[in-house]
């Protein structure tokens, strides 16, 4: 689910009704609180979320750290869809028509209080398919003498994983999840193909034997919901139909990819290479200057 730039240009309703599923773990009781919110244009969820707790109700608890859809911790689940709050423009959610929006915490997963989830068994599941380097020479690998090529086509093959956030969106939008809680869910094994793809790692068969299981990537029904949520386009259910299709010829014994070696440091920073001679220089420009004395842009007064 990309961002709507557009979203945050319009004008959103002057005044926004927040109904927030509260929880309190004391008394096991489960309610909905209304909030009146004067809106703004640019406003995000978060942003009324943090109105509603500093100037309404200090005892509503959420979570949050970046507020620029990096660090994933504010996922809840606006009008039945999981979504950052720091990524979701008002607009996007309520209108004049209806300006009325719903706000839960995430589905599937064990409420803590209020709008804060318990992401346990998402990071151990996570940690189960091994997220890490596994080369067969451990003695390399923890004393590097080098490092490991990488050609810019096999980088592309890992790139578009490696923007997880861990903001648990994909697991509270995926149906199989609801309904069989052992299942690894989509976060997981969407990394572990990040690393069956990378060619600096050798741990695949491990990775493989983890995901062939009842609970792993077999009880997918590529209901595609998590990809639809995705907040940096990472497209898990997609990955976990590749790691279908790399498992199946692993289990054929058709399954190769090449693996990186060790490559030597860079070389000691030597003469510096001189410009060919079809190279001109600027009028006026002396390199001999330029290598002594730092560059200095003067800016307008009135800049």
């Amino acid at each position: 689910m990309a961002m709507d730039i557009e979203a945050a240009k319009r004008n959103p309703p002057k005044q926004v009704t927040v109904r927030i599923r509260r929880y309190d773990p004391e008394t096991k009781r489960t309610w909905w609180q209304e909030y009146k919110v004067e809106a703004r244009r640019g406003m995000t969820v978060l942003d009324a979320l943090l109105k509603i707790k500093e100037d309404m109700d200090h005892t509503l608890v959420v979570r949050y750290s970046c507020r620029q859809g990096i660090c994933g911790s504010c996922g809840v689940v606006v009008n039945g869809t999981p979504r950052l709050a720091c990524q979701t423009q008002l607009t996007e959610v309520v209108s004049e028509a209806n300006p009325v929006m719903t706000i839960e915490p995430l589905y599937n997963f064990p409420v803590i209080r209020d709008l804060v989830t318990d992401f346990t068994d998402f990071f151990n599941k996570h940690r189960s398919v091994k997220p890490y380097l596994i080369r067969n020479d451990k003695e390399e690998q923890e004393n590097p003498k080098g490092q490991y090529d990488m050609y810019p086509d096999e980088y592309l093959q890992i790139y578009q994983y490696t923007n997880c956030v861990y903001c648990g969106l994909c697991y509270a939008a995926c149906p199989v999840v609801a309904a069989d809680p052992e299942f690894l869910g989509p976060q997981a094994l969407m990394y572990a193909l990040r690393f069956v793809n990378d060619v600096r790692d050798e741990g695949w068969k491990e990775r493989f034997l983890i995901v062939d299981t009842e609970h792993g990537c077999h009880r997918c029904h590529f209901a595609a919901s998590c990809s639809a949520v995705c907040p940096k386009a990472v497209d898990p259910a997609g990955a976990i139909q590749s790691l279908r299709s790399k498992l199946f010829r692993f289990r054929l014994g058709l399954y190769k990819r090449r693996v990186s070696k060790t490559i030597g440091p860079p070389p000691e920073k030597g003469e510096k290479v001189p410009l060919p001679p079809e190279a001109t220089l600027l009028p006026g420009v002396d390199l001999k200057k330029l290598e002594e004395e730092p560059v200095i842009i003067k800016l307008p007064e009135d800049y």
